[in-house]
């Protein structure tokens, strides 16, 4: 079940989330570096995430779902948020470049119809970013923040979900090795948290960012196209 849009909004003001954010940020840009002229949507409560992309991406907008509730989003310019029946996306087939998803597919009732929408409006060339709660974690066990709510997942999990959802899984990774308190000394310390917990605990993070392409042919995925960020360097999930 979504959070609500309010409770949402209150987490990414206090001070964990903004650090939630601007940590997520860095690892969505390293990623997706540049975007110029392409169609950017985010989807669930994606808008945190969204502003960087601005005057970079042709299009950028965000898509709520109703059972989540919407808002004003950005403050001000042009609306670019809109609230969707997340099973009918009011977009056209192949129209989205890269599509981000966060405080989405673990809160939905309608998992397979979700990320079928996702595969129908993505284009033969885009690239989606899941990023959901790791069942491995603290941050998963504890509801102080959206990422303690709804399903969690582990690495294989997801893999085996976006290849029966006809995606092509290309990398993973963790993130916020930090512990989800409101602490000043804590926060104060985050990227040294970040940095011990990727390299010495990678898969105890707060949360896991997968990115996928679209598979246009029968699916013949092999273990070895999912890659794996792990000590700083980039190995097949074959291996681990």
């Amino acid at each position: 079940m979504y959070s609500h849009v309010s409770d949402l909004q209150t987490f990414y003001a206090c001070p964990l989330g903004l650090a939630v954010r601007r940590l997520v940020t860095h690892r969505i840009r390293a990623r997706w570096r540049h975007l110029n002229g392409m169609t950017l949507i985010g989807l669930g409560f994606a808008a945190p995430y969204l502003g960087t992309f601005h005057g970079e991406a042709f299009h950028v907008a965000a898509m709520m779902p109703a059972a989540q509730g919407t808002l004003v989003w950005p403050r001000e310019g042009p609306t670019q948020c809109v609230m969707v029946e997340e099973t009918h996306l009011p977009l056209n087939d192949n129209s989205v470049d890269r599509l981000l998803a966060i405080h989405c597919i673990e809160n939905t009732l309608n998992l397979k119809d979700l990320l079928r929408e996702m595969w129908r409006v993505l284009s033969p060339e885009g690239r989606i970013i899941l990023i959901v709660p790791n069942r491995r974690s603290v941050w998963a066990i504890t509801s102080a923040t959206p990422f303690g709510r709804g399903r969690s997942y582990s690495r294989i999990q997801l893999q085996n979900l976006l290849q029966k959802a006809l995606f092509v899984p290309t990398y993973c990774t963790w993130a916020l090795h930090f512990p989800p308190v409101e602490r000043q000394a804590v926060l104060k310390s985050m990227i040294s948290f970040e940095r011990f917990g990727a390299q010495f605990f990678p898969g105890f993070g707060g949360i896991i960012i997968v990115e996928a392409r679209k598979e246009l042919s029968f699916p013949n995925i092999l273990r070895s196209q999912f890659s794996v960020r792990l000590f700083g360097k980039q190995i097949p999930a074959a291996s681990i």
